[in-house]
């Protein structure tokens, strides 16, 4: 039985859906040519934050440091002031030296602030030959005046303002605070999202009562939490053009099953190649073919949302009806 492990993600054909998502692991060539090896189908660079090149953040900087802003591949706040790049050439020097040294489409990834922050750099990745662009949105509402429109217009502007700067597909990578997530997919789709990546994982502080201090406090993912996403990519499939993809609690090639049956064209990982190295992905690829092989499915594309909502016997499994069923079931 010959098995196709090919998908194709935001119009980008991939030899499977296992993808690196963005970590500490891109930030050396030898590691984007490890994850290659170990048969990463893409890799999403490590992000470019805002903050980090624009020299008016410097006088910010003791503010971020006490912040929840962090990104989900991080592993501190932000860098000392004298650790902070005057600008963006050394990230996209990064971009263009990974292009010439793997034959895997390479995705960059911007955390930025400002409208300008978005669309400047965003070009300058596309120009310095990156395959498509993720927009790692890691907006936490603090203040009361502002409004969930007020918040899921922040991400529309962003996503249309950077579609009008480049030619690359670009991916929407969200949390999942929305009030109404369907309908936020919904519109983001419509304003040209090649992808929404579910979900961004907000880490949150914790309190030093010794010090009486708020210190960063890192977990990382486990399969656990791949039941959140999964939901949720289930519920959307078939109801957006764009692609999906799952990222947190991918662990095992059932783990990345699941993110596929569920309706996702690909699983991105990191946490489980910080714990255990590149090396994972080869056992990724392979147990996900290997379950392809003995469920005797011949394709990613017949695998692809067989397990969403719209596909199963019960789609109330994935509501309110659910909710109580497990409920009762509890001995």
């Amino acid at each position: 039985m010959t098995i196709d492990l090919t998908t194709t993600y935001m119009g980008l054909t991939l030899t499977n859906p296992i993808v690196p998502s963005a970590s500490p692991l891109s930030k050396k060539l030898s590691g984007i040519r490890q994850m290659e090896d170990a048969g990463a189908a893409a890799i999403t660079m490590y992000s470019l934050f805002e903050e980090q090149i624009d020299i008016e953040a410097l006088a910010q900087h003791n503010f971020l440091e006490d912040t929840v802003f962090m990104s989900a591949e991080a592993t501190s706040y932000f860098p000392k002031a004298a650790d902070f790049s005057r600008g963006p050439d050394g990230y996209l020097d990064h971009i263009r030296q990974a292009k010439e040294a793997v034959g895997i489409p390479v995705i960059g990834s911007l955390n930025g602030v400002t409208t300008g922050g978005w669309t400047r750099y965003a070009k300058l990745i596309e120009e310095a030959g990156a395959d498509a662009l993720e927009l790692n949105v890691y907006l936490i509402p603090t203040r009361t005046s502002l409004t969930s429109d007020g918040v899921e217009n922040t991400y529309l502007e962003i996503l249309r303002e950077v579609k009008a700067q480049v030619k690359i597909p670009v991916a929407m990578k969200l949390g999942s605070f929305f009030s109404a997530l369907p309908n936020m997919a919904g519109r983001l789709d419509r304003a040209g999202a090649g992808a929404l990546v579910l979900f961004n994982r907000f880490y949150q502080p914790d309190l030093d009562l010794e010090e009486l201090d708020v210190v960063p406090h890192l977990v990382l993912s486990n399969s656990n939490e791949l039941r959140l996403p999964l939901r949720w990519i289930a519920i959307l499939y078939g109801h957006v053009n764009c692609s999906l993809a799952l990222t947190t609690g991918v662990h095992t090639p059932e783990d990345a099953v699941k993110a596929v049956m569920a309706g996702a064209s690909i699983a991105n990982v990191a946490s489980v190649l910080l714990h255990e190295g590149t090396g994972k992905i080869t056992e990724l690829v392979d147990g996900f073919a290997a379950w392809m092989e003995e469920n005797e499915y011949d394709s990613v594309d017949i695998m692809k949302g067989s397990l969403s909502q719209q596909s199963v016997p019960e789609p109330a499994a994935f509501e309110r009806a659910n909710y109580m069923k497990v409920l009762g079931s509890w001995k």
